[in-house]
């Protein structure tokens, strides 16, 4: 699920200040400890070989964030495609890759666990 800026609905408008609020944003309450992460993420990037070997060889970690900058292509455990752009908020559930497009500047908010093991098996798989 993704929103772009201007799709938030304005909840307080003043002069000098506006707030969006998008509602009903996934659930974290199953989920313990929070990450907070900076991903620099270069053109041609695709994580999907690296998921290989996981459940449904994808992230079984759901991610909400907020893309700086570039696009990239969030693919779904069920078949899906959705493309976030720079300033995007989204929320990814579990059972996701992806694959960029633009040279991209990602902020994730991750449960530390799930992520880190995600981002573990990443690893031994560059490790070879």
């Amino acid at each position: 699920m993704r929103i772009s800026k201007n799709d938030i609905p304005t909840k307080i408008d003043v002069p000098g200040a506006t707030a969006r609020q998008a509602l009903d944003f996934g659930d974290p309450s199953e989920f313990s400890t929070l990450g907070a992460e900076y991903f620099s993420l270069g053109a041609g990037t695709d994580i999907a070989p690296l998921l290989a070997g996981l459940n449904d060889d994808a992230c079984h970690a759901p991610h909400w964030g907020f893309l700086i900058s570039g696009r990239l292509v969030v693919t779904y455990t069920d078949g899906t495609d959705e493309t976030c752009s720079g300033q995007d908020l989204f929320y990814w559930p579990a059972g996701h890759s992806i694959r960029v497009v633009d040279d991209a500047e990602v902020i994730l908010f991750s449960p530390q666990v799930e992520h880190t093991a995600v981002m573990d098996h990443m690893l031994a798989k560059m490790a070879g």
